[in-house]
């Protein structure tokens, strides 16, 4: 080590540095340094990567998440210009072109289902409840048991809920039961049925020709879909199946849609799900069911009674101490 050696070029010697030292000068150079600090673009990228993250919801942002929502849901859909000669021709037209395909049925089921005054009576009441109900119940369930999970899918529901908006706005349409020229008998009218803001003494509190896409419909799927992805119990997946049938079934017994409203409102459904895919890179189904605190530990072990997962470790134990001259 230390060795030089002495070249002569026209008389002159100098000392070359030995092969040992001119490796080691490239190696000196090329050695690890430490990484610079991330620039505002790398911190901006990390920041959107954590947004993409499925965590842990938080119960209060969630409840004043989803009041600020459907305040501003029921705001613009009241707000959208009621267009009432266009929605009486959307109608029409919609009408006409269900006869055209040979399914033009909603009068009669509307006329047969009207004529139990018990069963139509029970459906005005599930048409202005249950569409509320058992979708709070769903986000709960969520919430409570798939807290992994719960963001992906709740990013669906509002999606799907924004996009009918535009619809709203774009296509004014006229229930069945608003129509001119024939003979849909309004259920919650005739009956003087409680809460339903489609028509009665609520009529005004709501834009009666936002009919296009249902959303009874696109929430009841959601829910039914929901459900039979994420239950285990084979009585509810039924259920969750049956759920969005039945409301196919009410919508149209009390005049209030189209059975093509609610092809509207399973495209908007459809949207929603493929914004959740491309922000989260996986269906919602597919998510952890489980994501970590701030301490890292996973949540919902206690509230399901599951044993603790192996990807989690156990929590350090410390001895205690034993008393003194022991």
């Amino acid at each position: 080590m230390g060795e030089t050696q002495v070249t002569t070029h026209e008389g002159r010697s100098t000392a070359d540095p030995s092969p040992t030292a001119a490796q080691a000068a490239p190696e000196a150079a090329t050695a690890p340094t430490t990484p610079p600090a991330p620039g505002k673009t790398g911190r901006l990228l990390a920041g959107f990567r954590s947004l993409r993250m499925p965590r842990r919801p938080r119960l209060w942002f969630e409840i004043l998440l989803i009041a600020v929502s459907y305040w501003l849901y029921s705001l613009v859909r009241n707000a959208v210009p009621e267009q009432k000669a266009q929605a009486l021709r959307n109608a029409d037209w919609i009408w006409s072109a269900e006869k055209s395909l040979g399914l033009a049925f909603e009068e009669t089921v509307n006329h047969a289902v009207n004529s139990v005054t018990w069963l139509i009576v029970s459906m005005n009441y599930y048409y202005a409840t249950l569409h509320f109900v058992v979708t709070i119940g769903v986000l709960v369930w969520l919430f409570r048991r798939h807290p992994g999970r719960y963001a992906a899918t709740r990013l669906v529901l509002f999606a799907t809920t924004a996009v009918a908006l535009l619809g709203y706005y774009l296509y004014p349409l006229a229930p069945p039961r608003l129509m001119n020229g024939t003979n849909f008998i309004d259920t919650v009218l005739l009956h003087e049925t409680w809460g339903s803001m489609a028509s009665g003494n609520f009529k005004n509190m709501s834009n009666q020709y936002a009919a296009m896409p249902s959303m009874h419909i696109g929430w009841s799927l959601w829910c039914g879909l929901t459900i039979f992805a994420l239950a285990s119990a084979p009585w509810a997946r039924i259920l969750g199946l049956l759920y969005p049938t039945l409301t196919l079934v009410v919508i149209v017994a009390t005049a209030n849609h189209f059975w093509l409203d609610a092809v509207g409102g399973m495209a908007c459904l459809a949207f929603g799900y493929a914004v959740s895919r491309v922000w989260y890179g996986s269906l919602p189904h597919r998510l952890p069911k489980w994501v970590p605190d701030r301490r890292g530990r996973l949540t919902g072990l206690r509230a399901a009674r599951l044993p603790r997962p192996a990807s989690e470790p156990e929590p350090e134990k410390h001895p205690e101490s034993s008393p003194s001259g022991a």
